[in-house]
């Protein structure tokens, strides 16, 4: 009896392990990305595979331990990368999944665990070998090209006071990015009748976009332009790589508290700002592009790293007091069209607000997961007023602290015409002695306050004469007195 029931047990388990090695693939999803393709195999347990690359035709050969079917359920999605996906019985009667490609790439094959509203997952990575990084995708920072933005002309309405001469109003665009969170297989938060954040994100950007393409002197891109996965911190490269004077991330938050709702702006953390400074200098062939040139004329230098430090230190605290005044502007005008869930930016140390030297913020836009937010989110009349807030808050920023070579900067000073270029500091203070106003030449230990109150001016005059973004001078900088 006893050998009975030992007999028993192992069929049992045999049994049990047998059923537990079952997979079954549920079916193949297909991301493409301007740069590259991910394939998503759904599976009903976690996977175990062996790959081949195989060649004429180019196709990669996933084997499946415990997969014994040939079906792989639908193949949704499609890529120039891949012709067809299919499934094969492979000499040791073992099931795989076949991608048969358009030409060779290079692969990166890795498993995720479930997370909701996926199970398992098998993820396949395509890039085309020897293609180049996309421009929206974010190229290495070693590889932005350092030309300026274009200067756009303006003709205003002709005054009685204004010569014919100096109808002309020149300056570069202020380039926006606009970056849609989330996309692809990452959908994001999804609200309670399963609206996707994705979805959201990626109709207000596109909308405030057009907004920002329709007015004179700004100039939108987008870091996505589909429904295709960027990391995150492939974003502020991108926004880097376009040169671009703010990035605004749009989000649609979500938390188990479904009671929970409104807007809220978020700005980079001082900590976070810190960590990425520290990682820019570690990037000794980013420094030109990260310093704007600088790095040019002190690299070899015993002291670059101090100068680096300085100068990204410098950059970092203008990105922030940039973005936080900027989504100050974002909370006051989302408080018409929107309720405020938090009423001042709040700080965090997120990924896609990692780049000190672009003024970054990210805009929740509401909660989806509450019930109400969720019906709002998806309302396209919404959506548009969203955007429509977003646009006002940017463009009026600009028009009170304009880039010096913008063309909001030329209309600003009465239409004069500014420099598309911004001159080097030699030059300016050249320039400003030669005009016969008052200057003053910064020494150390001076502040911007201690110079205003030397002169009895304001250090808002001070900085609206000076063009200054900050409070921030530099020891040898030339400053034009009121």
């Amino acid at each position: 009896m006893r050998q009975i029931v030992r007999v028993f047990s192992l069929m049992l388990l045999l049994l049990c392990s047998h059923s537990w090695a079952v997979n079954t693939v549920k079916g193949v999803r297909i991301w493409h990305a301007p740069d590259n393709t991910r394939l998503v195999l759904d599976l009903a347990n976690a996977p175990s595979h062996k790959v081949k690359r195989l060649s004429n035709p180019t196709r990669l050969e996933i084997e499946l331990a415990g997969v014994n079917s040939l079906n792989i359920g639908a193949v949704t999605g499609d890529s120039p990368l891949v012709k067809r996906v299919y499934a094969s019985r492979t000499p040791s009667a073992a099931t795989a999944v076949v991608i048969e490609l358009s030409f060779p790439v290079s692969d990166s094959i890795f498993s995720l665990p479930p997370s909701p509203p996926y199970g398992h997952r098998l993820v396949v990575d395509l890039k085309a070998q020897g293609a180049a990084t996309s421009a929206s995708q974010g190229a290495p920072v070693s590889s932005i090209s350092t030309t300026k933005p274009a200067a756009v002309v303006s003709q205003p309405a002709q005054t009685s006071s204004q010569s014919a001469t100096s109808s002309r109003v020149t300056g570069r665009d202020i380039i926006i990015a606009i970056d849609a969170g989330h996309g692809g297989q990452d959908p994001g938060a999804v609200g309670p009748k399963g609206t996707h954040e994705k979805v959201i994100t990626q109709s207000v950007s596109r909308q405030l976009a057009e907004m920002i393409n329709k007015q004179p002197g700004l100039k939108a891109v987008l870091t996505r332009t589909g429904d295709y996965y960027i990391h995150p911190n492939k974003r502020p490269e991108i926004a880097r790589q376009k040169q671009a004077d703010l990035l605004i991330s749009i989000h649609a938050d979500a938390v188990q508290n479904r009671n929970a709702h409104g807007a809220s702006v978020w700005v980079l953390s001082m900590r976070r700002a810190t960590t990425e400074v520290g990682r820019m200098l570690e990037q000794t062939e980013q420094h030109s592009e990260l310093l704007g040139g600088v790095a040019e004329v002190i690299k070899d230098s015993a002291n670059e790293r101090y100068l680096a430090q300085t100068v990204l230190d410098l950059s970092m605290n203008h990105s922030m007091v940039t973005g936080f005044e900027v989504a100050k502007e974002v909370l006051r005008e989302m408080s018409t069209v929107a309720h405020l869930h938090k009423k001042e930016p709040q700080a965090a140390s997120l990924a896609v607000l990692k780049a000190p030297d672009i003024p970054s913020i990210l805009v929740e836009t509401g909660f989806i997961s509450n019930y109400n937010e969720e019906r709002l989110l998806k309302d396209p009349n919404h959506q548009h007023k969203l955007a429509q807030a977003i646009f006002r808050a940017v463009k009026g920023y600009f028009e009170k602290s304009p880039p010096a070579d913008s063309l909001f900067a030329a209309h600003k000073n009465n239409g004069r015409s500014v420099p598309a270029v911004m001159p080097t500091a030699q030059n300016r203070a050249t320039a400003v002695a030669s005009s016969g106003n008052r200057t003053h030449k910064v020494k150390r230990g001076e502040s911007l306050s201690r110079v205003a109150k030397q002169y009895g001016v304001s250090m808002a005059e001070l900085r609206r004469h000076n063009n200054l973004k900050s409070d921030n001078i530099l020891i040898g900088q030339v400053l034009r007195i009121p």
